[in-house]
């Protein structure tokens, strides 16, 4: 399995940072770069994101992590990722989510109530359709189109990976992803929803490939702060935030190496410490590119 390991952007990274963070991922060969939907914040928008990367850089890959479907026309959005990976063929990575894990935010991705599970469904699979196929047409419960062709299409179909915790998500990552970005997960938690998304595809007649299971994890060299075990505590009252999260760089190793057994391959890695966007980037190289195969 190829190991791989990008960096994650969070809140707290805005337009002014992003071209300097971009350099220096693309100076020092790290592989990939992620955007979160994070509509409330100065973070940029993921679309936006990834095109500007792009647009800077000849090697780094960039993916959303993630991207609420659910609220969005797929048409559009295969339209966004067409051109995207057209102009960077081969360096664009969508993955996109249920809903948002803002609360806040979830009022922004309208679907009928009740239904976002069944909308989500429908649109990854207009989505791949537009994506595939030319002169597509669908009638679906919440889209139908004719006649559409959204050019240019991708030489090689784009990768769809999506996120997700919960029994009903890994099922329709079996029968409708070619991937999986989980977060907020134990090494045995990611082992068994693994399983449980090979089930899944088993079922659906598909086969997922065996190095597109990956992780979002977060690492901070020295004390977690407060604020950040209170977010993961919302999040995931059953399990010790120091589960979740590394104090240290060689706690993350360790916990690499539990996710690598567990059947892992892919990791997002996130600052959770007040260091600079540039030190953390120097920290990651030095630790991170040397596992990568």
């Amino acid at each position: 399995m190829k190991i791989r390991f990008g960096i994650g952007l969070g809140a707290e990274t805005g337009p002014d940072e992003l071209p300097d963070i971009v350099d220096h991922l693309e100076d020092n060969g790290v592989d990939s770069l992620w955007f979160s939907e994070l509509v409330y914040s100065k973070a940029v928008d993921p679309f936006i994101g990834m095109a500007h990367a792009l647009a800077r850089t000849a090697d780094l890959k960039v993916g959303t992590s993630v991207a609420v479907l659910p609220g969005r026309h797929p048409v559009l959005v295969a339209k966004q990722l067409a051109s995207l990976a057209a102009l960077a063929p081969k360096r664009v990575l969508p993955v996109f989510g249920l809903r948002s894990a803002i609360p806040a935010e979830r009022e922004i991705f309208v679907v009928p109530e009740g239904e976002r599970a069944a909308v989500f469904d429908e649109a990854l699979r207009l989505l791949r359709s537009v994506l595939e196929g030319e002169d597509v047409s669908f009638a679906g419960n919440y889209f139908s189109v004719s006649s559409v062709g959204v050019l240019p299409r991708p030489s090689k179909p784009l990768d769809i990976w999506l996120g997700g915790s919960a029994p009903a998500g890994f099922r329709r990552i079996g029968q409708l992803g070619d991937g999986w970005l989980g977060s907020f997960l134990t090494p045995a938690e990611a082992r068994d929803g693994r399983a449980q998304i090979e089930r899944a595809a088993a079922q659906a007649g598909r086969e997922i490939e065996a190095d597109h299971y990956g992780i979002n994890l977060a690492v901070c060299d020295g004390d977690v702060s407060g604020e950040l075990v209170a977010a993961v505590r919302r999040r995931r009252p059953d399990v010790e935030p120091a589960e979740l999260i590394a104090d240290s760089w060689s706690r993350l190793h360790r916990q690499l190496d539990a996710y690598l057994e567990a059947g892992l391959s892919k990791f997002v890695i996130r600052s959770a410490g007040l260091c600079s966007a540039s030190a953390f980037i120097d920290r990651f190289v030095a630790e991170l590119l040397p596992r990568q195969n």
